[in-house]
């Protein structure tokens, strides 16, 4: 590590207290806005927009929903439109336009259960291809919706016959780099991660982390697959190299204990993506850095290529909240602005330093 004084600082910039259970924050692109989205304690759902004003948060709307809303994303949509997608509670997906958000632009019942994690490519300027958003949902199902087709997904991962359907807890997009290209990585409550390439609509690789995976992201989503962290319950989380894929090995992988407690997500840096935040159960994120090996691939005795992985390095770590620390979101135009949520009903912007130095 270099001297104290090169390390990153995590600095708590803003905080708001809400009244409700907040369960994901994003940062609306190419603005100084946040929006928050949760359960009211009457059982509805909420969605806030906030912001950012000088060291404060300003509400400027507040749109209550029937069911509670789980999670969000401004991916499969335009810069010039930025509608935000959400799943809730009763298994639906729906797209709103913020600027009218009574009735969504467009919706779906899109699960029996609810929708516990989305994902959005082909938007904002990123990833190739059409606009596509990725739900995954208790019922065990990872299904890809294309906005502009009604009431079917163009995609449907199910559990085979006869195979215990699992619950899906994380989904992300990735390999979008061309017009034909597109992966969807998904993870579920007993350990399991399954990449599911949709160019040839086929199970690519799957592995078993033995925990229950909260959060998986690629580190880009438009570029040739490059790395994917996953997280786990138990406080582990496994960075895997995803160029080299073996015959029978799969990818290499490195993997850190970061606390004791569960894993809630992880999020790279826009601007860099060999650094990474993981937030955790016990109210605490750290800032990680990946260093690539002298060889990225090696040949096994067989004479076929398998991936070697890197190593990981502790940059910064700090504990905000009493509670997990459960949504993160990096701004996509300012880097090392972050916004998080967690269980103890407050929102915290954060300004991440000195990452520039790393």
């Amino acid at each position: 590590m270099a001297a104290g004084l090169e390390r990153p600082q995590v600095v708590s910039h803003a905080q708001q207290a809400l009244n409700y259970t907040l369960f994901d924050c994003k940062w609306v692109p190419r603005s100084a806005r946040l929006l928050c989205l949760g359960s009211a304690a009457r059982g509805s759902g909420l969605l806030q927009l906030y912001e950012l004003r000088g060291g404060r948060l300003a509400l400027l709307r507040e749109i209550e929903k029937a069911k509670p809303l789980k999670c969000g994303t401004f991916g499969a949509t335009s810069l010039q439109q930025r509608y935000f997608a959400t799943g809730d509670f009763g298994g639906n997906l729906n797209i709103w336009n913020l600027e009218a958000p009574e009735i969504p632009v467009y919706s779906v019942k899109g699960h029996k259960e609810i929708i516990n994690s989305i994902d959005g490519v082909g938007g904002l300027g990123i990833g190739e291809g059409a606009p596509e958003i990725v739900t995954g949902s208790r019922d065990g199902t990872v299904k890809v919706w294309d906005p502009r087709q009604k009431d079917t997904p163009v995609a449907n991962m199910e559990p085979v016959q006869g195979e215990s359907k699992r619950d899906c807890w994380t989904v992300a997009f990735g390999n979008a780099y061309n017009q034909e290209e597109r992966v969807v990585c998904a993870g579920y409550d007993n350990g399991d991660i399954k990449l599911f390439d949709l160019k040839t609509m086929s199970l690519r690789w799957e592995t078993n982390i033995k925990n229950g995976v909260c959060s998986v992201e690629f580190d880009r989503k438009d570029v040739n697959m490059n790395k994917l962290v996953a997280t786990s319950l138990e406080g582990k989380f496994h960075v895997f190299d995803m160029r080299t894929q073996h015959p029978t090995k799969g990818f290499a992988s490195v993997s850190e204990k970061a606390q004791k407690s569960t894993i809630w997500q992880v999020r790279h840096l826009p601007q860099n993506r060999d650094i990474f935040m993981t937030s955790g159960g016990a109210g605490s994120l750290h800032l990680w850095k990946y260093e690539y090996p002298a060889q990225r691939s090696k040949k096994d005795s067989e004479g076929a290529e398998m991936g070697v992985a890197g190593s990981l390095s502790l940059l910064q770590n700090v504990t905000l909240s009493t509670q997990p620390i459960s949504s993160l979101d990096w701004s996509p135009d300012k880097k090392g602005l972050c916004v998080c949520g967690a269980f103890d009903q407050t929102v915290r912007v954060l300004i991440v330093t000195k990452l520039n130095k790393v």
